[in-house]
């Protein structure tokens, strides 16, 4: 027996990586998924025969109707609906954090507000195998069809915390012994030279302004990114690439 049909609720998957990922991983998440009528794909039809096969509400509609759903987006035939259970307010922290186990690495983004952006950064910490990713309510990109399709899948399984207030939030990980650490092109160490083993908070900042000053006044250190070019900055997603991988070389050192 299919689920019913609540295409008027969840929040929408848009494209084929971001279909097949949740229905490989999450199919008792998905709502309903539809396909482009007379689309001759094979990994579409993927996607239809495991839909049968896990009881997702499958149905065919005109690729007008996917244009009008996604803004005229590349779809790419397909788009789903998807009851996200991932995504936790402030109230419920301490709840994710008992979760992660000890000596967790958490990624902390500042502001940061394009949707492309945050998707970049989702997906490259789900690779590097951080426990949780925090990012403010306010003045920052959200969870959006857009930032799904730039996560590629992570968005769906990375435990992710929207919290009203970032300050009061980074002292409750300070509470529990976790370190926070941030970028600053004016440090004196480089991030070769500092510890990112143990509890630790990944701090970035906004793509334009950085950390805001009261965010880097409560991270116990601060490092930079060594440049050998004539670039003088990273875009976010690259920088937060850099410093999630080399956590994760150090950590698994010094196992």
């Amino acid at each position: 027996m299919q689920r019913k049909s609540k295409s008027s609720s969840g929040e929408l998957l848009i494209g084929i990586h971001a279909v097949s990922s949740a229905l490989q991983q999450l199919p008792s998440q998905l709502i309903e998924i539809q396909i482009a009528q007379g689309s001759q794909s094979s990994r579409l039809q993927e996607i239809s025969d495991q839909a049968r096969s896990e009881a997702v509400n499958l149905s065919f509609v005109s690729r007008d109707k996917l244009d009008k759903l996604t803004d005229g987006g590349r779809h790419q035939d397909v788009v789903a609906w998807f009851e996200a259970l991932n995504i936790y307010t402030e109230k419920q922290l301490e709840q994710v954090l008992d979760a992660t186990g000890e000596n967790p690495l958490v990624l902390i983004l500042d502001g940061v507000q394009d949707p492309h952006n945050l998707g970049a950064c989702l997906r490259t910490a789900e690779a590097a195998g951080v426990a949780a990713v925090i990012y403010p309510k306010d003045k920052s990109a959200s969870i959006t069809p857009v930032t799904r399709r730039a996560a590629a899948g992570a968005a769906e399984v990375m435990p992710i915390i929207e919290v009203t207030n970032l300050a009061r939030v980074l002292r409750q990980l300070k509470q529990r012994g976790i370190w926070l650490a941030a970028t600053n092109d004016q440090a004196d160490a480089d991030i070769y030279q500092v510890d990112l083993t143990g509890g630790l908070g990944l701090v970035m900042g906004n793509e334009g302004k950085g950390i805001r000053r009261l965010t880097e006044e409560l991270c116990d250190f601060a490092f930079n990114i060594p440049m050998a070019g004539s670039v003088s900055s990273l875009n976010v997603s690259v920088a937060t690439g850099i410093c999630l991988f080399e956590a994760l070389r150090q950590r698994a050192s010094s196992t």
